[in-house]
């Protein structure tokens, strides 16, 4: 039987509220309710044919609660005079919540919108857009207005978040509901007191005015007469970002590794220094100016995720050339072959073509699949024989 049921009669008021529809409508006001459904009914030829089931399924709509059925009348040449159901409709918002038992969310959104309307009504407009996020978020309104309100008031504060006094809240809420908050404030604060080119959830801390943890560099000197502590001759430093970029080092070398037994490990050598990497992590070393002015060389893994960091490394620095991420390195080291979890599959335009050949042959599996061979899998004989050969070179 095609004819509406009331199963599906159910699934267009669960459609309404997936869509955010039946909410929306509470802080807009536009009227969705009362709202007709689409009712399938049965045909002329069905109605004749099929008469007990027709009279069936009226009888099953009829009994419908909460449920406003319009009647058509319909003759029967046999059975004479009978009524069947033209249109089903639904008055209120509350009679399609409790259809679909939302009584509950519903009545906790209404409390949303009286709580948002008081103290942040600007934020009416967010409950509108996301009200089904709104919803699971309850729990946490209360708290969430109250922060709005306290950067409303303290604008581009210049404290820590671990600085906020609001009772009842810590900076822990406050640092795992930044995604949100960033929505909220965005809304409240005026431009002035947001900076537009601090995006994404890290950077929530600039974004907004507060101080941010700062940013630590850890580096090695590899050459000997190129002391930055007097008193110490393992020169492994750790920095702030602010520092490390105010560096005038003098070298001539600069190399990245991910691995810290690599960077640990890593033999001394004229002229160079080597920075314990951060994957995609390179914003921490666009401020320092006086890498432009050195030979970097980025030592990663041989994979798709390697050369991607590669491809990122030379978007701010055009002088990276790769270490150790060659076609002759991954054969030599057959024996130490991985697999990379989940590869990377995006163009990189800044890779030379013998690098773009060999990420080309590993995103297409053309060797083995999901190929990787990690840094750390290289023989430091290996190793020692490319920084030879690099300083046979002159650097380059």
């Amino acid at each position: 039987m095609s004819w509406t049921r009331p199963l599906e009669l159910r699934a267009q008021l669960h459609k309404l509220w997936e869509r955010g529809d039946i909410l929306s409508a509470c802080v807009t006001g536009e009227p969705l309710f009362p709202k007709r459904l689409t009712l399938k009914t049965p045909t002329s030829a069905e109605m004749t044919e099929r008469f007990d089931e027709v009279r069936a399924w009226i009888g099953v709509l009829r009994a419908l609660p909460r449920y406003r059925v319009e009647m058509r009348e319909f003759r029967h040449r046999q059975f004479g005079a009978n009524a069947v159901p033209h249109e089903v409709w639904i008055d209120r918002a509350a009679d399609a919540v409790a259809l679909i038992g939302k009584q509950q969310d519903y009545a906790r959104f209404i409390g949303l919108i009286d709580e948002t309307r008081e103290q942040q009504p600007r934020l009416l407009a967010w409950l509108a857009k996301r009200p089904l996020r709104a919803v699971e978020l309850c729990d946490e309104w209360s708290r969430l207005l109250d922060i709005v309100s306290w950067c409303e008031k303290h604008p581009r504060p210049d404290v820590y978040l671990r600085q906020v006094d609001i009772p009842g809240i810590h900076s822990k809420f406050i640092e795992a509901w930044r995604g949100v908050l960033s929505e909220l404030l965005d809304i409240v604060l005026p431009p002035e007191s947001i900076d537009p080119t601090a995006t994404g959830v890290s950077r929530f801390a600039r974004r907004y005015g507060f101080r941010d943890k700062p940013v630590r560099i850890r580096f090695r000197m590899l050459d000997p007469s190129y002391v930055l502590l007097p008193c110490c001759d393992e020169q492994d430093i750790t920095l702030d970002a602010e520092s490390f970029a105010r560096l005038e080092p003098n070298v001539l070398r600069v190399f990245i590794t991910e691995n810290e037994i690599n960077f640990l490990a890593f033999p001394r050598m004229k002229d160079s220094t080597v920075i314990f990497g951060a994957g995609y992590g390179f914003e921490m070393l666009y401020e320092a100016e006086w890498l432009s002015r050195c030979h970097i060389h980025y030592w990663g893994d041989i994979d798709t995720h390697g050369f991607a960091i590669l491809d990122q490394l030379r978007s701010r620095f055009g002088n990276v050339e790769s270490f150790l991420m060659d076609r002759r390195t991954l054969l030599a080291f057959e024996a130490h072959w991985g697999a990379e979890e989940k590869q990377t599959l995006r163009d990189l335009p800044r890779l030379n073509q013998e690098e773009k050949s060999l990420y080309d042959d590993l995103r297409d599996n053309r060797m083995r699949e999901n190929l990787r061979l990690e840094q750390e899998k290289i023989g430091f004989g290996w190793v020692e024989s490319a920084l030879d050969r690099l300083c046979a070179d002159g650097g380059m």
